[in-house]
């Protein structure tokens, strides 16, 4: 709680997020603490209804009185904080105890693993080897057996939980001591702006912060569809207010992409931390196994930091102030893409000259000139029309694909053929033209939307 005062609320993703008026911060921590507080003693309680003594039953009714005592004597502190410096030990070699049942038992499966082996090959049961398994297989029973006895495991149920009780009585002395009681009322009831907690969008928005962090970090080799995915998943007033908000906000030309990085930097350096928190806050917590083989040492200060409490986390984070530094990430992301695609337009090399087919050197020409023709969504003509045969000529060209083991005579005669057939007919509009505009104008039209969609054109 001294680290909550002196760091956490003077943080700097606090401040801008969720409040700077230190009395409503300490509200919202004296909340967390009471419910953090809560869950513990109903852990306790239901350890006294497992005792054998009835007189830990019920402690629900014991500590629902605590609220209407007085603070009592100091000795309740003494008490607890000598008890606490206990448990620490208990707890760090039953930690420990954890870890060595682990290895026992994986010694005791190697070794059998070993005997049926060796029975197998009708081997018999001794030598050095077999001496080894044994010898390591003795030396970690005897390290099991003096860990339980040093931990947890070997403690009366009884003894344990009258120690709890008086962990509980303290740890509510100190709640009321360091935070005061003043807090459940600015939160039970909602006052104040909208909080991405009380609106079940806090880990919605840690993702999305995540993904603008992984874009930031290497825009020149992001994945497929990233971009789109991160636009899809934006609140709908985000989605609203982004296009004019790029149209308005302007970034100077002469913004390098370092400078762009770094203006993201700012933000993202004290806004990612809470985001973090927030995706861990949801894991939840697992099995004994893996607290045994992940625990701090309760003597050290920076276990506090392994798990982060709700103020820690974007729970009470002001939406509305969050949003605008959503947008400004967004449209900074946009910016620094545009640089990136910049940088790597000017390093492409330019490309060499082509030479053109010897035969029909104006075929060239003609295509570019019906693309441009078929693009035109009025199909006025533009400069020299090209006559029927040559539209069909040209359509056969762009629409046949080279047949294996046809010579350029046969397609050459092929051709004359064709062109030949041509004169017989009567000039008019070519379906050729017709199929191929339409399709040219389609893909067109399909590009601008994927290009617009990738992101708003980040």
């Amino acid at each position: 709680m001294q680290f909550l005062k002196k760091e956490v609320l003077q943080s700097k993703g606090i401040q801008q997020l969720v409040s700077t008026d230190m009395k409503e911060l300490m509200s919202f921590a004296e909340v967390d603490k009471r419910e953090e507080f809560n869950i513990f003693s109903r852990e306790v309680i239901r350890f006294g209804n497992m005792c054998k003594d009835p007189q830990w039953h019920n402690l629900d009714r014991y500590f629902s009185r605590l609220d209407s005592d007085a603070l009592g004597d100091k000795q309740y502190q003494v008490d607890a904080e000598k008890t606490m410096q206990e448990f620490a030990g208990l707890v760090h070699h039953t930690a420990e105890l954890y870890r060595e049942l682990s290895t026992y038992e994986r010694d005791q499966h190697d070794y059998k693993q070993k005997i049926k082996e060796m029975e197998s090959l009708n081997l018999p049961l001794k030598g050095e080897s077999i001496t080894i398994f044994q010898s390591e297989l003795k030396h970690q029973k005897k390290l099991v057996r003096n860990l339980k006895k040093k931990s947890l495991w070997s403690r009366n149920l009884e003894e344990v939980v009258e120690k709890l009780v008086d962990i509980v009585i303290y740890i509510h002395q100190a709640i009321c001591v360091f935070l005061g009681n003043h807090g459940t009322d600015a939160v039970k009831y909602g006052k104040g702006p909208q909080r991405l907690g009380e609106a079940s969008l806090a880990l919605h928005y840690a993702n999305m912060i995540n993904q603008i962090y992984m874009i930031a970090s290497r825009p020149a080799s992001l994945p497929p569809n990233t971009r789109d995915t991160l636009y899809q998943g934006l609140p709908n007033n985000i989605k609203n207010a982004l296009p004019s908000q790029l149209q308005t906000i302007s970034i100077p030309k002469e913004q390098s992409f370092t400078q762009i990085k770094a203006e993201m930097d700012k933000t993202l350096q004290w806004l990612v931390p809470l985001a973090a928190n927030t995706i861990k806050a949801h894991q939840g917590f697992g099995w004994v196994g893996e607290w045994a083989n992940t625990s701090n040492d309760f003597g050290d200060n920076t276990s506090k930091e392994s798990n982060p409490i709700r103020l820690e986390t974007l729970y009470y984070a002001d939406k509305q102030k969050i949003d605008v530094y959503i947008i400004e990430l967004l449209v900074w992301i946009h910016h620094l893409i545009s640089s990136v695609r910049s940088r790597q337009n000017a390093s492409r090399p330019m490309a060499m000259p082509t030479r053109s087919p010897p035969k029909r050197p104006e075929l060239q020409s003609k295509m570019r000139q019906f693309l441009i023709l078929s693009l035109d969504r009025n199909n006025k003509p533009l400069g020299t029309q090209l006559s029927p045969e040559d539209r069909m000529l040209l359509g056969e060209v762009i629409a046949r694909r080279r047949t294996p083991g046809v010579s350029k005579s046969e397609e050459l005669g092929a051709a004359k053929k064709t062109k030949a057939k041509l004169k017989t007919k009567s000039a008019g509009s070519s379906p050729v033209k017709e199929s191929l505009g339409t399709t040219l104008i389609a893909n067109h039209r399909s590009y601008d939307v994927l290009d617009i969609m990738d992101g708003l054109e980040f």
